[in-house]
């Protein structure tokens, strides 16, 4: 069987380019899967907002406690979870303790303006 060069020349490039995807699929996939950090975050909730023109994300707000006379430092997360986005939304203005993983090397803004991903949240009274 023989196949004209052109044709050969378009199966090379549809085999390149499903391989890029797989690639781009497998690393999206490590990311999300493997944690650089898990750790918790102690402060007032002040936002909570679900925000994007195209991918739309939670994005969020924690005052950390400071000590007294100092500056609030403020630490920025995003929520992939809606229960957790429902959960903090009711809790907003409350203070609470934040569950987060952080992931490094995502691509793009598509899945979320930080690398602190909460997920859980608890109420302090």
């Amino acid at each position: 069987m023989n196949t004209s060069l052109p044709q050969k020349i378009w199966t090379s490039l549809l085999i390149l380019v499903i391989g890029l995807a797989l690639l781009f699929s497998l690393y999206i996939y490590a990311a999300f899967s493997w944690s650089y950090s898990k750790g918790e975050r102690a402060g007032f909730l002040q936002k909570v907002s679900n925000k994007g023109w195209i991918c739309k994300t939670w994005e969020g707000e924690l005052s950390l406690i400071a000590m007294p006379g100092v500056a609030p430092e403020k630490f920025l997360f995003t929520v992939r979870d809606d229960a957790v986005a429902e959960k903090l939304n009711a809790a907003a203005g409350k203070r609470v303790t934040l569950n987060y993983e952080q992931h490094k090397g995502l691509p793009s803004s598509c899945f979320g303006d930080t690398d602190y991903f909460v997920v859980g949240v608890t109420e302090i009274e």
